[in-house]
């Protein structure tokens, strides 16, 4: 009997081949075969949504060579994922194969293994229909969004703009961010500590006066500091207090596709959409389980590799009294498992592949290898000390005790000794150290913080999240700076803008996260997927509608620049282009004239060079983006720093002090 099985992939379709006699045929769709088409909306409102689909031009042939082999089966197996997109690609393919009449069967599997694939072809199912039309509500959605608000950027702002119903969310997060850094004001304080010795040196730090614990910011000023500093020299010191306990620390959950995307940008540096690239190599290679899941179960059989894995290589101490299970909050499709290695064996030492495969194989298997394994402890000591004259201070040791899980993956935790105390002892003082600081404003999203923040607020899914980074980016409503983090471009602050004022919804974020919800009402059966189209189409229609009436072209076309036009002397404008703000010639299209506005104003510090005496230290960047200060007058002074000034000067070489990371410091490398 001649069997056709249906994937996606090649390389998944030659990873399958391996497992499964001559009888069986598997071929590839390359991905969707049929979409709604790009030079139309592809949708019609007016017919209950009716969908417009056709097969690309790029699909065409392998639909073909597909139909033929479809002739010649006794029976069809569609394997493509087993998600949303998944079910909707098998259901496509039924459609333009014309598979209706025909022996034909679904399977699903989680991982690409021998048993996986035997134990599918003995339990085949039918198409989950709800999983089929949340994927098409969804795209629908989308396209709605992009193909009706798009041009009305186009009109109000600038051509080749574009609008998404989920990217949108993505840059309004960057912008408030952005916003919010703008606003801040930075206020100085200052930590107090004094270096203690007691047959050893320890450091311990202030932490109340007169019984009252001490807030963070509560020393404003170097005075006040001086003044504590003060007393704290003339006191005696005495051990009131010592605790001891022990501290656990549990290992962390298997990976979801979210925190796979957010570790391996913190430990790999990899962009997000690189990520799901290896992984899904990995997973068509038969690695890895499928690799887009917010699930975080674990299958028994995994479980039991795992747990005689770790006892027969680390030992049974390492193995936990009972097994770890995990449970994902909110709406994990817990028929799912979370992102695994297939066979634990492969250890990333044995793993045969490119470095950037291996490199994220062994994050994989160590996160998977480590939830099972036993919880770190360490030995936590805290000693209380008190003067004569009512401060009181707290020193803090801690030693791990046990490794377990982070023998095998290994997390940021800073050891510090203090020496062994007792109630009573009165340790010397050795010196009061004052540290100036001041208060940072909120980080600037990095890939990491940004998914996370998505996936925390329900926007999008998670297998959306790598392509809608990118997204914004192509579409230059935001870059990357030096450090790897989004910052707003002009074009992005104003779309937004005008979003948040006439399409509030479009970038709510709870009311996107509310559509995401019924979207998952829909894959369940529980809400029809036509009745969703039309609760959000009707309102939306209805305001685009009135804003195409009220809203006026954005005013930075009226803005008029005192340079005059080289071709015609007509005075230049500001315009707002897909790249930001440009300056054109008004007699367009008789004069073609455009050119780069100037750059903006220097930010200013308000600290005056130290070398010329003239001029005030401003923020520059150099070619490749990095921040630096220096001063304005250029070639002719040549003071720079990479640290921000601050106003404070060195009391010991009268050089200016600067911010370095939450500290501050001598700008003079030669001063300790």
């Amino acid at each position: 009997m001649k069997k056709l099985i249906i994937v996606e992939s090649p390389t998944k379709a030659n990873t399958i081949k391996k497992f499964l006699n001559k009888e069986y045929t598997v071929l590839s769709s390359y991905g969707h075969i049929r979409d709604l088409p790009k030079s139309e909306l592809g949708v019609d409102p007016e017919k209950d949504f009716k969908i417009k689909y056709v097969i690309p031009t790029k699909a065409k042939k392998n639909v073909t060579l597909l139909k033929k082999e479809v002739e010649k089966a006794e029976l069809v197996f569609l394997a493509t994922d087993p998600d949303r997109e998944g079910e909707a690609i098998s259901w496509h393919l039924i459609e333009a194969l014309k598979l209706e009449g025909r022996p034909y069967k679904r399977i699903t599997f989680h991982e690409i293994t021998k048993e996986a694939i035997e134990s599918s072809l003995k339990h085949p199912s039918a198409i989950d229909i709800n999983l089929v039309n949340a994927q098409q509500a969804r795209r629908v959605l989308d396209r709605i969004v992009g193909y009706k608000l798009s041009p009305f950027l186009w009109k109000k702002v600038a051509k080749k703009l574009s609008a998404g119903r989920v990217q949108s969310i993505a840059i309004r997060l960057i912008v408030d961010r952005e916003r919010e850094i703008q606003a801040f004001k930075s206020e100085e304080y200052w930590s107090i500590d004094a270096e203690l010795e007691k047959k050893e040196k320890f450091i311990a730090n202030l932490t109340k006066i007169k019984g009252k614990s001490l807030d963070k910011l509560e020393i404003k000023t170097k005075e006040v500091a001086e003044e504590i500093k003060l007393e704290l020299e003339k006191a005696k010191y005495k051990v009131s207090k010592i605790e001891k306990k022990n501290l656990i620390r549990h290992p962390l959950p298997p990976f979801t596709t979210s925190t796979l995307q957010q570790e391996a940008s913190k430990k790999l540096g990899y962009p997000s959409k690189f990520t799901m690239s290896v992984a899904q190599s990995l997973y068509e290679k038969g690695l890895i389980t499928y690799h887009r899941t917010d699930s975080l179960t674990l299958s028994e059989q995994a479980l039991n590799n795992a747990k005689s894995f770790i006892e027969t290589t680390y030992g049974s101490t390492y193995y936990p009294e009972s097994t770890k299970r995990y449970k994902a909050k909110g709406r994990a499709q817990e028929a799912h498992e979370a992102i695994r290695p297939t066979n634990v064996s492969i250890t990333p030492e044995t793993f045969t592949g490119d470095e950037k495969q291996k490199k994220l194989y062994k994050l994989i298997w160590t996160r998977f290898v480590a939830c099972q394994m036993r919880d770190a402890i360490f030995a936590s000591t805290k000693a209380i000390i008190d003067t004569d004259n009512e401060y009181t201070l707290q020193a803090s040791g801690l030693n791990l005790q046990f490794d377990g899980f982070l023998k095998v993956y290994p997390m940021k935790s800073t050891e510090r000794d203090i020496p062994d105390l007792n109630e009573g002892d009165e340790p010397d003082l050795i010196k009061i150290n004052t540290d100036q600081h001041f208060t940072q404003p909120p980080a600037r999203y990095n890939e990491a913080s940004l998914i996370k923040e998505m996936e925390e607020n329900e926007i999008g899914r998670p297998a959306t999240y790598a392509s809608i980074i990118s997204t914004i980016q192509e579409r230059n409503y935001t870059n990357k700076n030096e450090d790897k983090r989004f910052v707003p471009t002009d074009i992005g602050f104003t779309v937004v803008d005008i979003l948040k004022e006439h399409f509030p919804n479009i970038v709510d974020i709870k009311f996107t996260a509310k559509m995401e919800k019924d979207l998952d009402y829909v894959a369940r059966g529980k809400q029809d997927w036509i009745d969703n189209l039309k609760n959000f189409y009707g309102p939306f229609i209805e305001n685009l509608t009135k804003k195409y009436e009220e809203v006026k072209k954005t005013v930075v076309e009226e803005e008029i620049s005192e340079k005059k036009c080289p071709k015609c002397g007509k005075n230049l404008v500001a315009k707002m282009g897909r790249f930001g703000k440009f300056l054109a010639c008004p007699g367009y299209p008789e004069c073609k004239h455009i050119e780069s506005l100037e750059k903006k104003e220097p930010k200013r510090t308000g600290v005056t060079c130290p070398k010329c005496n003239q001029a005030e230290i401003v923020e520059k960047r150099t070619k490749k983006g990095k921040i630096f200060y220096a001063c304005p007058n250029w070639p002719d002074c040549d003071f720079a720093l990479w640290d921000k000034p601050t106003k404070e000067v060195c009391e010991k070489c009268g050089s200016i002090i600067v911010e370095k990371g939450k500290k501050t410091k001598c700008s003079n490398p030669k001063c300790k």
